[in-house]
């Protein structure tokens, strides 16, 4: 007989030592991309590339920057939480004045005085 297990199934992440270790190993890239930075040779187009830590410096403030403008357009493009349900609801009601009224289109032509 087969054993029943009522517990959830566990997933990677939903272990907090999971994401301790995912951590560590996300700053020691970092880490080691800035120490990269001393070694390896980049062809550069601009002067400004030459600065330490510019890509760095440049992906953390296009991924603010994204960010900010994600924020910014979540003020017209947000919808209430029942936004899809009241649309369902709304079709619902249509089809349901639909089949009334086919039902009564039916009944008034099989009417006999």
């Amino acid at each position: 007989m087969a054993k029943q297990n009522n517990t959830e199934k566990q997933y990677l992440f939903d272990n907090p030592k999971n994401i301790k270790r995912l951590l560590y190993i996300v700053y020691a890239c970092c880490i080691l991309l800035v120490l990269l930075d001393f070694v390896i040779h980049r062809h550069i187009y601009h002067s400004w590339e030459s600065l330490f830590g510019f890509y760095a410096i440049y992906g953390f403030v296009g991924c603010v920057v994204l960010v900010l403008i994600a924020k910014w357009m979540r003020t017209f493009l947000m919808r209430d939480e029942d936004y899809y349900d009241r649309i369902e609801l709304k079709q619902q009601q249509i089809s349901e004045q639909a089949t009334e009224q086919k039902a009564e289109e039916q009944a008034g032509g099989k009417h006999v005085d």
